[in-house]
């Protein structure tokens, strides 16, 4: 299935090659004439759930705090979040607040970080990022605007260990996050076979192909986000009513063949 989102940077909606992020080179593929409360509205309009707000560094909170009044309850919100903060953010609007970089200490997990946050707000309301990159042929998250390698790999082992704390999973493949130049098949295969909670992934699709193709390998467990080439973004490999189009058309497969 598509899920939408909405990337914030400097309080403007933008798509922006992820490795890129947070180092001096930073490249921007689409900034938006359009506040973030309009695409909001527009996954609203469309029925679009689970779709995420994004804040990619500071100066975002007051757009974020409009895209989520715009669509209360359809979608979650992630950038800086941390247990003082994250109820804040669910009265806000947000379906479920999103975590990554808090829940790390040196490049280790902090459990006990995840564990208070899991209990104060609940699970169902938690989603953990593991947004990564390849390192070694083993693929590593990242955090710190996707800058920092952790010692925690993305295999089966992590994915279980998080997931009594989660409702879902976030994933970025940061090496392809904004080229529009292909998804990454053997992560997203692997996160087919090995997660056991729902995912959604991001990084490098460029046409309806892909979200066909992940929503087959995914097995209704990893779900797609497509960013720069979506025309609402600027881009000219996927329209935006195609994808929920699909979203109408494969719901409608899954009930008659559930």
């Amino acid at each position: 299935m598509f899920r939408p989102c909405i990337d914030l940077h400097d309080g403007q909606v933008k798509q922006i090659v992820g490795g890129t992020l947070g180092g001096q080179g930073l490249k921007t593929n689409f900034v938006a004439d359009k506040p973030p409360a309009w695409f909001a509205e527009l996954y609203k309009r469309d029925g679009l759930k689970g779709g995420h707000v994004i804040m990619l560094g500071p100066g975002n909170e007051k757009a974020a705090r409009e895209a989520l009044a715009a669509y209360p309850g359809g979608l979650q919100l992630g950038g800086g979040v941390n247990a003082d903060n994250a109820s804040q953010w669910l009265d806000a609007g947000a379906s479920h607040v999103i975590v990554t970089s808090w829940v790390f200490n040196e490049g280790r997990v902090a459990w006990s970080r995840l564990n208070d946050l899991a209990r104060a707000i609940g699970k169902h309301r938690l989603v953990v990022d593991l947004s990564c990159r390849k390192r070694q042929n083993q693929y590593f998250v990242v955090t710190d605007r996707w800058q920092k390698f952790t010692d925690l790999p993305v295999h089966a082992e992590t994915l279980n260990a998080f997931a009594p704390y989660c409702d879902e999973f976030l994933v970025h493949a940061v090496d392809v996050e904004g080229l529009s130049a292909g998804i990454d098949h053997d992560l997203v295969e692997r996160l087919a076979n090995e997660s056991p909670c729902p995912i959604t992934y991001a990084g490098g699709a460029r046409s309806l192909e892909d979200l066909a193709w992940v929503s087959r390998a995914g097995r209704g467990t990893v779900h797609l986000t497509i960013g720069s080439a979506l025309d609402i973004f600027g881009g000219s490999g996927v329209r935006y009513q195609d994808c929920v189009t699909f979203n109408r058309q494969y719901g409608q497969t899954t009930l008659a063949t559930g």
